[in-house]
Order: structure tokens, then C-alpha cells, then sequence
């Protein structure tokens, strides 16, 4: 559906939305507000149930509880995107104006559930393709819901949207090597660490620095080549959505940038952040971009 026939989301769910992406998604929000409306809206909204998905898996003291609440969580997001009634809650009267709104592909939803299953099942990432599979379930399928919602040009739009999706999600993952350590979590594969004799443990706590450098920067190349691929996804969304793009990978891109200049700060606690004034400046930068 086109944005110009968009019926007006409910106030308080927007509000609530808005409140909720600008408390808990620092490196996203000043991006988002680049955004026209509605499409603003729409991704306060996306964001709103990508982070109620997040924290039933993280938050779990019980992986049997929360496994069991994910699957509710399912069907209810199932029952609102085909039509059925939701509850008073902000989160499910955003995500129903959404679907009424847009055509919203079911599968990026339940994909993103998966990904937060494998999570609370400590599912091993063994291989190179076990992570990027990871990263497609958890980010590319917010790609896929971004450039539905902003609209774009060219059959090649999905499959770059899946690529940048896994540039910032191993971005993500890079930055936060010793946080995830601190909640049991590895993300970096298993055949990558005994390849240069290191485990998980090691690779935290920078324990062999030469191994330790070689893995990350492995990764951190595979990131750089994800954005390079992707690059011609910024000129195929809607014009008046480049800048937001533009911002939200500007600020990965040089979370990227840092860690290839210190490698060892990835196991940091928390990871490797930016200051508000660096992202206004990026901000700033992707507000200039012409469309």
C-alpha cells in the first residue's frame, strides 16, 4: 500500500513506541527521526516487537518458560499480521495498524523468532554459515521489513537488504565479543577459534593476542565486504528514506572502523560505543546527502 493512503496510527501506541525506541535503541533513533512520516511510525513500531522478541529471550531466568513464550508470542504476532483482533497493548495495536498498513512479510517475523530460540537453546555457532544464518534471521529480516515499508526500486533491493543486514548484525556481534561472554554467549564460529587454537573463553579475555586479532579481523573483513556488496542498496530505497539508511549504517560502519583499529576493545564491557556527539555528527552528515 502506498504511504499516501496510510490511516493515521493510533496516538498512544505511536507515542509509546517513540518512547520506547528513543529509551533503548541509542545507535537507531536520530536515524529513524530522519525519517518522513508515516514511515517513521512504521519503524518506531518494527523495532517496538523486534525488541519484545529480544527480551523474552534474554531476559529468561527459565529457557523452558521463555521457549513457551516465544511460541505464544508467534502465534499471537501471526494472528494480528492475518488480520485477527489484538490486545489493548501499544506494541500489538502499532503492530496491526502496521500490517493493515503495509504488506508485511510473515516469514521475517517468524525468522526472527528462530533466531531467538537458537539463542535460548545455546545453540553452538559452528561454522561460517551456521553465523550468517544468525545474522539473517535477526537482522536481515528487519532489512526486508525496512525497504517494505520505505518502498524501493530494482529486483536486486531484497537480496542487498539481506547483505547489509548481516553487515551490521556482525558488526553488532564484534562489538560486544565480552559482553555476550558475560551471558554464556559465543557468536564467533567454533571451527574459526580451533583453527587458531583459542576456545571462547580465550578469545574474551584476549588471551593469545595474535590468535585472538587474526579471528577478529577475519570477521571484520567479511563485515567490510558486506557493506561494500550492499552499497548499491542506498540509491534503490525511496528517496525520501536514503538519509536514514545512509545514518543507521554510518553509525556501524564506524563502530567497524574503531575495532579495526583496536581489535582487543571488542571484549569489552559494555562494547564499543559512540558518543552522542559522534552520532549527531553522522547524523548531521546522512541529513546533507541529496537524494
Amino acid at each position: 500500500m502506498s504511504a499516501s493512503v496510510v490511516m493515521e496510527p493510533p496516538r498512544e501506541a505511536a507515542v509509546w513506541c517513540r518512547t520506547l525506541v528513543k529509551r533503548r535503541a541509542g545507535n537507531f533513533y536520530w536515524g529513524l527521526r530522519l525519517l518522513p512520516e508515516p514511515r517513521r511510525t512504521a519503524l518506531y513500531a518494527v523495532y517496538a516487537w523486534m525488541r519484545r522478541a529480544d527480551d523474552i529471550a534474554d531476559d529468561a531466568d527459565d529457557p523452558d518458560l521463555a521457549m513457551a513464550m516465544l511460541d505464544d508470542f508467534e502465534s499471537a504476532t501471526l494472528d494480528v499480521l492475518r488480520g485477527g483482533e489484538p490486545g489493548p497493548e501499544p506494541m500489538w495495536l502499532a503492530l496491526q495498524w502496521l500490517a493493515q498498513s503495509w504488506d508485511l512479510p510473515e516469514r521475517a517475523f517468524v525468522d526472527m523468532i528462530r533466531g531467538q530460540r537458537d539463542d535460548l537453546a545455546s545453540r553452538v555457532i559452528e561454522t561460517e554459515e551456521d553465523l550468517l544464518d544468525y545474522c539473517r534471521c535477526v537482522a536481515s529480516t528487519v532489512g526486508e521489513l525496512c525497504i517494505t515499508i520505505w518502498g524501493y526500486t530494482g529486483d536486486a533491493a531484497p537480496e542487498l537488504a539481506v547483505e547489509r543486514g548481516i553487515a551490521l548484525q556482525l558488526t553488532n556481534i564484534l562489538r560486544d565479543i565480552g559482553d555476550d561472554a558475560a551471558r554464556g554467549r559465543c557468536y564467533i564460529p567454533a571451527e574459526d577459534l580451533r583453527k587458531h587454537g583459542i576456545d571462547a573463553s580465550a578469545l574474551a579475555t584476549w588471551r593469545d593476542e595474535r590468535a585472538c586479532e587474526s579471528v577478529v579481523r577475519t570477521w571484520i573483513q567479511r563485515a567490510e565486504r558486506a557493506y561494500a556488496t550492499s552499497a548499491p542498496l542506498d540509491d534503490l530505497v525511496s528517496p525520501d528514506c536514503r538519509r536514514t539508511l545512509c545514518a543507521m549504517t554510518g553509525v556501524y560502519r564506524e563502530l567497524l572502523r574503531r575495532l579495526a583499529a583496536h581489535p582487543h576493545a571488542c571484549c569489552g564491557v559494555p562494547g564499543v560505543a559512540l558518543s552522542t556527539l559522534t552520532k549527531l555528527r553522522i547524523m548531521l552528515s546522512a541529513g546533507r546527502r541529496r537524494s
